[in-house]
């Protein structure tokens, strides 16, 4: 059951990057979301409603998931930017994943939105100073104190784990 709920393991933080490894994170950020067009490619509506795991979020959850959680994600880097430490807002994601948008949005939507928003994350982040990298802000659920260097390689991660389920899912059901 682990390897299907992280089939690319856990995150783990190895930083702080060199401005040449931030770089090559900045271009799966800005790149992944072809990724996820091709790993969606061909599924039918009947498809997307499977999920990747038993207990799991279906194919549809996911790409939504990932387009909600990013925004957020977006959103929070450029409060460490722009505030001293804040404490940003966490949200619900499993309930976010069952409001009626995921449902009945096209995932054309939310892959459009994943490519643009990508597009103009990894800009914000070749922007960056040195110095802008270890500027941080807290998340109250975890109280962990997040600086900007861990912000994109979480991010990273979080985009290949969530395409990770949507690929293994369609290896191990045939669907390639």
């Amino acid at each position: 059951m682990e390897e299907l709920r992280y089939p690319i393991g856990r995150f783990a933080y190895d930083g702080p990057y060199s401005p040449q490894q931030r770089g090559a994170l900045i271009d799966v950020l800005a790149h992944i979301p072809v990724d996820y067009q091709d790993a969606v490619e061909g599924l039918t509506d009947d498809q997307l409603k499977v999920p990747y795991r038993e207990g799991g979020w279906t194919i549809r959850q996911v790409v939504h998931h990932v387009a909600d959680s990013h925004m957020n994600g977006y959103i929070r880097t450029k409060l460490a930017l722009t505030e001293a430490n804040p404490t940003i807002k966490p949200y619900e994601e499993a309930r976010w994943a069952e409001l009626g948008d995921t449902f009945n949005t096209p995932l054309d939507i939310s892959l459009d939105l994943l490519e643009m928003l990508h597009l103009r994350w990894a800009n914000l982040f070749l922007s960056m100073q040195e110095a802008d990298y270890q500027k941080t802000f807290v998340h109250p659920a975890s109280g962990d104190t997040v600086t900007l260097d861990k912000q994109l390689a979480n991010y990273v991660w979080h985009s290949q784990h969530h395409l990770a389920h949507i690929t293994g899912l369609r290896k191990r059901m045939g669907w390639v």
